[in-house]
């Protein structure tokens, strides 16, 4: 059982029929956001209680969860080899330890069309309440995959045909100069150290955001955004 915290991530369940066990109102906290959520628990019959808002500190450990919070089902990740099945866009995160970073790359991704986020199990940014949170109800949209090797599961990527573009401040190509084929692949790496040097030998191409000021690259969420909307221009849905 996960706690959700905040009116984008608990609507998002609802409305994705996510399994609730319950789903926990503030008391005398209202408008029009929360009357929607209330809604949508009577008309899908998810029991609600109106509580202290003391209650919903304790139950989101203190998270800022503006009046509402839900205790739902467990998360399930879909498979690599599912994900790889939809041809479409992959994002693949190689070492995100920020959860506020992780949950703004998926809804990113989510927005940008792309089919899965594909995560590693160790050595990063688990799915947690801060990450839906920051995701704004995406995760409910967008599957997600973990694997145990990064590389490993680009070279199975790379056997279905995929394209591997690794998002790289030392890349030979600008990021809108390059030919993008389909299917695709988009690696960004963790923050402050980039791709690993593993990681970017796997890679087919790596591409560059280019820098007008002095700072070297962007926060990996906003790498992240100019990267995946690129692509997005390219192949409109």
């Amino acid at each position: 059982m996960s706690v959700l915290a905040g009116i984008h991530p608990v609507r998002e369940a609802l409305l994705a029929g996510r399994p609730i066990d319950r789903v926990l109102v503030a008391k005398g906290a209202g408008g029009p956001r929360l009357q929607e959520i209330i809604d949508l628990c009577r008309e899908r019959k998810v029991p609600l209680r109106f509580e202290p808002r003391a209650a919903l500190d304790r139950a989101t450990a203190s998270a800022t969860h503006q009046g509402v919070a839900a205790f739902a089902a467990a998360q399930s990740a879909t498979t690599l080899e599912a994900a790889a099945a939809a041809r479409g866009l992959l994002v693949i995160l190689d070492g995100i330890e920020d959860p506020h970073n992780l949950g703004a790359i998926v809804r990113t991704a989510h927005a940008a069309g792309a089919a899965a986020v594909i995560i590693p199990e160790r050595r990063a940014a688990g799915v947690t309440e801060t990450v839906a949170k920051a995701a704004a109800g995406a995760l409910e949209h967008l599957p997600l995959v973990k694997v145990t090797n990064v590389n490993r599961c680009i070279e199975e990527l790379k056997e279905q045909g995929y394209w591997i573009y690794g998002l790289d401040e030392r890349g030979a190509v600008a990021y809108d100069r390059v030919e993008y084929n389909a299917p695709a692949a988009i690696v960004l790496g963790g923050e402050g150290h980039g791709l690993h040097q593993q990681t970017a030998r796997h890679c087919d191409v790596l591409v560059r955001i280019p820098m007008a000021g002095a700072i070297a690259s962007l926060n990996v969420s906003v790498a992240a955004g100019v990267a995946l909307f690129e692509w997005r221009r390219r192949n409109p849905q």
